[in-house]
């Protein structure tokens, strides 16, 4: 068995990594970033097509076409993703990416034309400066103008543009968060990732359990490690239903059913329980979708994808911190990034 790709383990490697969500077969990646405030949105596309399942685990999701994505429901393929920040209306960003991959000629024959279908899933950045600027068709159309096969921009663009993660304890001494990828690949397959995390835990480095952000001690100089807080019994702050959230899209280019892809996002999601905690609150809406090209023309077990799933997604989390940059928002605290508060020589 030939593979790729060796583990990383220290905050180097895993900025180290040059595994990516472009180099599995048949997907390209791209994101718009709204240069008034920090907002955009990401998209994963696979025009000819991909089997894709989905697992919402978060209790307060922001969703769109995902019950299409049952393995029991009729339609077997999609065009696309959509990952949003924005909230609600955030959902507004897979208009756009449906009309540009009609153009494009893709989408579910229906005789008098093609219906690309594009599910998405949002997370919540509207503290981050005026809420009323969202993404939207526009923007959505604009990622897809800008996806590509090479490794697409990680830290605070498209999606993770206005995240913000470790908020148990109020808005205030959160960090910043951002959207990272990853991938693996074993003979000849590949399997990656782009997760955007805006969670409302910490997050960790998945192999060394080195905190790398989350919620900060009172005087905002130094991580709190907010496990460590409420197993001591510190009360959080109360926190807003739904203003938390990590999506994202795995991807493979192996040849799988539907059953399987939906079987991927549910496994996808030990990659989050390992690089955050708390993950799947109530005030998070966590959702991965997952997608199979099949254009590598080969088959690997069940075992082996669904590891390299959890990898992908462990990794790209923590690449989505570590290359978060601090995002200047008008009237507000600037909340630092991982970089600011990193120990020398870690």
């Amino acid at each position: 068995m030939t593979v790729s790709h060796t583990l990383p383990a220290s905050t180097a490697d895993l900025l180290a990594h040059t595994g990516h969500i472009g180099l599995v077969q048949g997907i390209s990646a791209g994101h718009f970033t709204d240069a008034r405030r920090p907002t955009g949105c990401s998209v994963v596309l696979c025009p000819q097509g991909a089997v894709g399942g989905v697992d919402v685990r978060g209790a307060a999701p922001g969703t769109r076409e995902t019950d299409l994505l049952h393995p029991s429901n009729l339609v077997q393929q999609v065009h696309g993703i959509v990952l949003a920040g924005g909230s609600a209306w955030g959902l507004d960003a897979a208009g756009g990416a449906v009309r540009w991959l009609e153009e494009q000629g893709a989408g579910l024959d229906i005789g008098v034309g093609r219906i690309p279908l594009v599910p998405a899933a949002v997370l919540f950045d509207v503290m981050m400066g005026d809420m009323r600027i969202r993404p939207d068709a526009a923007a959505g159309y604009a990622a897809c103008q800008a996806a590509g096969k090479l490794r697409p921009a990680e830290g605070s663009v498209g999606a993770g543009a206005g995240a913000v993660v470790g908020k148990l304890f109020g808005h205030g001494r959160a960090m910043k968060g951002g959207i990272g990828t990853a991938s693996f690949t074993v003979d000849g397959v590949t399997v990656g990732a782009l997760v955007a995390c805006n969670a409302l835990g910490d997050v960790y480095n998945p192999y060394t359990g080195e905190l790398l952000a989350g919620a900060r001690q009172a005087d905002g100089k130094a991580l709190l490690d907010a496990r460590q807080a409420l197993l001591a019994g510190q009360e959080p702050r109360p926190v807003l239903a739904g203003s938390n959230t990590t999506i994202g899209v795995v991807a493979t280019d192996a040849r799988i059913t539907k059953a399987q892809a939906h079987r991927l996002a549910v496994v996808a999601h030990d990659g989050l329980a390992r690089a955050i905690n708390p993950v799947h609150t109530m005030s998070d809406g966590d959702s991965l979708f997952a997608l199979g090209t099949g254009q590598s023309g080969k088959q690997l077990g069940m075992m082996t994808l669904s590891t390299l799933a959890a990898e992908a997604v462990a990794v790209a989390t923590a690449r989505a911190i570590l290359l978060a940059r601090p995002m200047p928002v008008a009237g507000q605290p600037i909340l630092p990034c991982a970089s600011d508060l990193r120990q020398p020589g870690l």
